[in-house]
């Protein structure tokens, strides 16, 4: 028998000894249950977690699947999948053995999440709900790749919903000058848009930026790190992917606007953040700048959009854009081909001129 009774304090508590993942002997208490019952199933549910047994309840396994992918994940990526799989799905399967989920109660999940209206009538997007299957499936499939799970039952039921990319806007040059011109009050604001702008960085690489990121004699400025807040403080993680990890060419005009800035800020260390501001104050200063100058309202994000429209219209090729923003080529000839000039008409006049050429040879 390995439940117990604390008779000092009338609870009952679970004395267990189980075999770790290393094939060692170990013994693992746990204390404070009300009644024996709930003992005895702490003490099954420990055990089947600690065999991997596809009998546990799906709730159970959600834990063994935390701990193997937490640490291997950003903590904000790591935030949205917790949020999804605690207020969306455990609801939903928790108390089921993963075992005996079929694909038919993953279809009636689906149905719930598409019935799903707000208190204004509103219902998930269609992006939203193939991020919910995408993450409810990849528990399964965790299961199956790792612990022998027999099948992935919402692979079998299939997607809902669709990926929707959000409609790509961007400010040609002459709209940036006007809004530039309109933030030129405050120099905090109108800094932190002209490396926006010039540089194509991200937000996140942005607000993470301190003066040792600057090689002034270079011209230089080196993207390493990213800003988040998260639970109401100040984090500096590593960059979105490797490829964002990279040193940017500054224009000399920028280098000049750049350290004339730094050398503003009083006693600033070299590791403090220039730009002491939030996403928020960010999207503020957008709304008042479009709003005094007439200018069409985008995203932050955008402003990133308008870099590389800005050097695809100066003829640079998907490969070195790819490199100054920290994307893969291939991603930037997909995301913006419509952009690219079109060689069509080249190419056929290219082939009508060798077809010719053989003839005549």
């Amino acid at each position: 028998m390995s439940v117990y009774k604390d008779e000092k304090n009338s609870t009952w508590y679970v004395m267990v000894r189980y075999d770790n993942w290393k094939g060692e002997r170990k013994q693992k208490c746990k204390r404070g249950f009300s009644t024996k019952k709930e003992a005895q199933m702490w003490e099954r549910s420990f055990l089947l977690q600690t065999s991997a047994d596809m009998e546990m309840m799906f709730e159970d396994f959600v834990e063994i699947y935390t701990r193997d992918m937490k640490s291997r994940l950003k903590e904000t990526t790591w935030l949205t999948k917790e949020n999804i799989i605690n207020t969306k799905i455990l609801p939903y399967f928790g108390k089921r053995k993963i075992n005996e989920i079929q694909t038919k109660d993953v279809i009636a999940w689906q149905n719930e999440m598409i019935r799903f209206r707000d208190e204004k009538g509103k219902p998930y997007s269609a992006t939203y709900l193939k991020t919910l299957h995408n993450q409810l499936s990849a528990i399964f499939n965790h299961a199956v790749r790792f612990y022998d799970l027999t099948s992935n039952p919402a692979c079998k039921a299939g997607n809902m919903g669709t990926e929707q990319r959000k409609e790509m806007l961007f400010w040609t040059k002459d709209e940036y000058l006007r809004f530039s011109e309109a933030m030129m009050d405050k120099p905090v604001s109108y800094y932190a848009f002209e490396v926006l702008y010039w540089c194509g960085l991200r937000m996140g690489e942005l607000l993470a930026l301190t003066p040792s990121d600057f090689d002034f004699d270079k011209q230089t400025v080196t993207v390493s790190k990213s800003y988040q807040r998260l639970h109401g403080e100040d984090v500096i993680t590593s960059p979105k992917t490797k490829k964002s990890n990279r040193t940017v060419k500054m224009p000399p005009f920028l280098c000049d606007e750049i350290k004339e800035y730094i050398d503003m800020l009083y006693d600033i260390s070299p590791d403090e953040r220039i730009f002491p501001i939030t996403k928020n104050y960010l999207h503020r200063e957008m709304d008042r700048g479009a709003k005094e100058t007439g200018v069409k309202r985008i995203r932050i994000h955008d402003l990133r959009h308008s870099h590389v429209s800005l050097l695809i219209e100066m003829g640079f090729s998907a490969v070195a854009i790819a490199d100054r923003v920290g994307h893969e080529s291939i991603e930037i000839t997909y995301r913006y081909a419509h952009l690219f000039p079109s060689k069509q008409k080249e190419m056929a006049e290219k082939l009508e001129f060798e077809r010719n050429d053989e003839n005549v040879s």
